[in-house]
C-alpha cells in the first residue's frame, strides 16, 4: 500500500500521497493542498520544498554524495573530460566514442562569435563587471538566432545548445581581455575545450603561448565539479524562466544573473577578498580563526562549510589535490595564497571547526586555483558559469520535456488591509 500523510485542519482530515525517489528520498505531494483545503504552505527560500522531479543530479548533503546521472563525482573528475560530462548531463548517458567525436566536432565548429556581437560588447565600459556583460551577451544571442523561439524543431534546439557551449568561453575571454586592454584572441580548432579557453585568455600577439597540461587538467576538473548541483538558486532560476516558454538563451541569461550574487557563485571571489583583507591586516591567520569563533566579532570565514553538505563537500576533496598540483607546478609566490594554506591548516586542526564539520569547500580551493592562474577575482564567477552551463542546459531541457506548468509561487500577504482612498488635499 502506498505511503501517505494525513493532515488535520479545522477538524477535518486530509490525505496526501508520499512520493519516493530512486535514491529513497521522500516528499509529501501537496500539489492539491490549496484546492482541497484553501491553505498554502510557507517555506521561505524553498529549503524544504521540492519544486520538481529530476533525473539529472543526486545530492546527499548528510553523506557528502554527489552524482551526475548516477555517476559519482569522484569517478567523473578522475576519468572524464568536461565535454563528456556535458554530454552526459544533456543527453542522459555518457557518449560512445563516435558520439563524443561528433559532439566535440560540432562544438569546435561553432566557437567563433558573430562579429556584430562585438558592437554590443564594445558598448560596455572597461570597468563593467564580466557577469553583467555575459548575461547581456547571452541574452542578445536570441536576436542573432531568432529561430531559438521555435519549439517545434529539435534540430534547431540542438544547434542552439551547441552554440551556447561553444561560444560561451569565447565571450568570457572577451571580458577578460577588455579589462586588460588587450586584443581578443580567436579560438583555435586544434585545441581541446579547456586548452582553447586558456589560450584565448592568456595568449598575447607578441609571443608564443603554450598551454600547461597541469593547468588544463585542473581547469577540466573545476568545470566538471561545477557542472550541476541540483536545484540551487541559478538552476531554479533557469527552470522558472524556462517554465514561461522563454528560449534557452534568455533562460540561461537569467541563470547567469542569479549566479552573480556573492551568496551563490560569487563565494569564491569572497574567499580571495577575505584572504587579501587578512594579508592587509598583517597576515595573522590565528587572529581571524579566533574572530570566526567569536559570535560577537561580526566576522565570517568564507570558503568553509556548506549550506547543503552537513559533513564534507565531496568536490573539495577532489579539487584540493588539483590546487596543490597547480601551486607546485607553477611555483607561485603569492602571500595571499600562503595565507590560504595557513588558514586551511589551522582550521583543519582546530576543534571548533572539526566538531562543526566546517571544512574547506569547493569555493575555497577554486578561488586559490584561479588566483594562481592569474585570473582576476571579478572573473571567478564567470569561470563558475562556464562550468555550470551544461547543468543549466540539461535542467532547461528536462523542464521542457516534462511539459511542466509555469512556475508561480504563492505568498502570505502581510501588508495593510483594505482602506479607503483619500484625496490629496485631505491627507
Amino acid at each position: 500500500m502506498a505511503e501517505s500523510v494525513k493532515l488535520l485542519i479545522d477538524g477535518k482530515e486530509y490525505e496526501f500521497p508520499v512520493i519516493v525517489g530512486s535514491e529513497n528520498e521522500k516528499a509529501i505531494d501537496i500539489s492539491s493542498l490549496r484546492g482541497k483545503t484553501g491553505y498554502v504552505t510557507i517555506d521561505e527560500g524553498f529549503k524544504n520544498t521540492g519544486s520538481t522531479k529530476s533525473a539529472i543530479t543526486f545530492l546527499d548533503g548528510e553523506e557528502g554524495i554527489l552524482r551526475y546521472r548516477g555517476y559519482s563525482i569522484e569517478e567523473l573528475a578522475d576519468k572524464a573530460d568536461f565535454l563528456e560530462v556535458a554530454y552526459l548531463l544533456i543527453h542522459g548517458d555518457l557518449p560512445t566514442e563516435a558520439q563524443y567525436t561528433e559532439f566535440v566536432g560540432k562544438i569546435t565548429k561553432h566557437t567563433m562569435v558573430n562579429e556584430d556581437m562585438r558592437k554590443i560588447f564594445d558598448g560596455f565600459p572597461v570597468n563593467a563587471h564580466p557577469m553583467g556583460i555575459m548575461s547581456a551577451l547571452v541574452s542578445a544571442m536570441s536576436g542573432f538566432y531568432p529561430d531559438s523561439f521555435d519549439e517545434k524543431s529539435p534540430e534547431n534546439l540542438q544547434l542552439h545548445i551547441i552554440r551556447l557551449l561553444a561560444k560561451f568561453p569565447t565571450l568570457a575571454t572577451w571580458c577578460y581581455k577588455k579589462s586588460q586592454g588587450h586584443p581578443i584572441n580567436y579560438p583555435k580548432n586544434d585545441l581541446d575545450y579547456c586548452s582553447n579557453f586558456l589560450q584565448m585568455m592568456f595568449a598575447l600577439p607578441v609571443e608564443d603561448y603554450k598551454v600547461d597540461p597541469v593547468v588544463s587538467r585542473a581547469l577540466n576538473k573545476l568545470l566538471i565539479l561545477h557542472a550541476d548541483h541540483e536545484q540551487n538558486c541559478s538552476t531554479s532560476t533557469v527552470r522558472l524562466v524556462g517554465s514561461s516558454k522563454a528560449n534557452i538563451f534568455s533562460s540561461v541569461s537569467a541563470g547567469i544573473s542569479a549566479l552573480w550574487g556573492p551568496l551563490h557563485g560569487g563565494a569564491n571571489q569572497e574567499v580571495i577578498e577575505m584572504l587579501e583583507a587578512i594579508r592587509n591586516d598583517g597576515g595573522n591567520v590565528q587572529k581571524y580563526i579566533d574572530m570566526a569563533k567569536d559570535k560577537n566579532s561580526g566576522f565570517r570565514l568564507f570558503g568553509f562549510g556548506h549550506r547543503v553538505y552537513k559533513n564534507f563537500d565531496p568536490r573539495a576533496k577532489i579539487i584540493k589535490k588539483a590546487a596543490d598540483d597547480v601551486l607546485e607546478k607553477l611555483g607561485v609566490s603569492d602571500p595571499v595564497l600562503a595565507i590560504a594554506k595557513g588558514l586551511e591548516e589551522a582550521a583543519l586542526k582546530d576543534e571548533y571547526f572539526v566538531s562543526r564539520k566546517l571544512y574547506p569547500n569547493v569555493d575555497f580551493y577554486s578561488g586559490i586555483i584561479y588566483r594562481a592562474l592569474g585570473i582576476p577575482t571579478n572573473m571567478f564567477t564567470v569561470m563558475f558559469a562556464i562550468g555550470r552551463l551544461p547543468g543549466w542546459i540539461a535542467q532547461w531541457l528536462e523542464l521542457r520535456d516534462q511539459n511542466q506548468a509555469i512556475g508561480r509561487p504563492r505568498q502570505i500577504y502581510t501588508g495593510e488591509t483594505h482602506r479607503p482612498f483619500v484625496e490629496k488635499n485631505k491627507r
